[in-house]
């Protein structure tokens, strides 16, 4: 599903974000990346999705090489989630959840969100599935947190992808509403067989949801296991 050599990522600064990961996902799994704020998490994932442009090594999904080419056929097959939700607040959640098609959409109509039916009832379905059918016509800004992620979750799955990347996707929920987005993830990972990479702070939700936990700390990952076998001793690899 997705694999990547010796990936490296230096920002203009001379800052090395990335410093030759390396890393295999398999098609169907749910894993994890542990690590301090600054050790790279994020910069990985948006490099994986060509919203930051690599400095070095390679990167293969669904058995091809991403490159300039086609990495907007890649982009068409991954759905990302974001720590601020990233949503247009005076929008309503069916509209915040159309802009996930706008990547394969008539550009024109679009951008006066003149999508067809059929487009409509996929968002409703997403917005089912992430139980926020009620809330449809909502605007954004009326909902709470949680919701307000779980329409980006119902944005992120509308286009059906193979890969999903969630970047600190409960950061700034309570418990309560963190183990909802966990789960809802979880139940998407196993009832679609999607593949989710998902950046998380909290070990706690890594080891319940995640099959495999990776550490990463200044820009090199530390620990790649599956998740009931993390322990103390893995994670003074990366919080020590």
């Amino acid at each position: 599903m997705l694999e990547i050599q010796n990936l490296k990522k230096t920002f203009e600064n001379g800052s090395p974000a990335l410093k030759g990961v390396d890393l295999k996902i398999n098609k169907g799994e749910f894993v994890s990346i542990l690590g301090p704020s600054g050790s790279g998490k994020t910069t990985l994932l948006r490099t994986i999705n060509g919203l930051e442009t690599s400095s070095g090594g390679e990167i293969y999904f669904d058995n091809k090489k991403i490159d300039n080419s086609n990495i907007s056929e890649v982009q068409k097959k991954t759905g990302m989630i974001f720590q601020e939700f990233n949503l247009v607040n005076n929008l309503s959640a069916i509209n915040n959840v159309l802009t996930g098609l706008l990547n394969s959409s008539n550009k024109f109509l679009s951008l006066f969100y003149l999508f067809s039916k059929k487009q409509k009832i996929e968002a409703l379905k997403s917005l089912e599935t992430v139980g926020l059918l009620e809330k449809s016509y909502s605007r954004s800004d009326e909902l709470s947190g949680g919701q307000r992620q779980r329409v980006g979750i119902a944005r992120a799955i509308i286009k059906k992808p193979l890969l999903l990347l969630a970047d600190e996707p409960v950061a700034s929920l309570d418990p309560k509403s963190s183990n909802l987005i966990l789960s809802l993830l979880k139940q998407i990972n196993q009832e679609f067989g999607t593949t989710i990479l998902c950046n998380l702070h909290q070990v706690d939700l890594a080891k319940k949801y995640s099959d495999r936990v990776i550490g990463l700390i200044d820009g090199k990952i530390t620990f790649d296991e599956k998740s009931i076998n993390i322990n103390e001793a893995y994670l003074k690899k990366i919080y020590s």
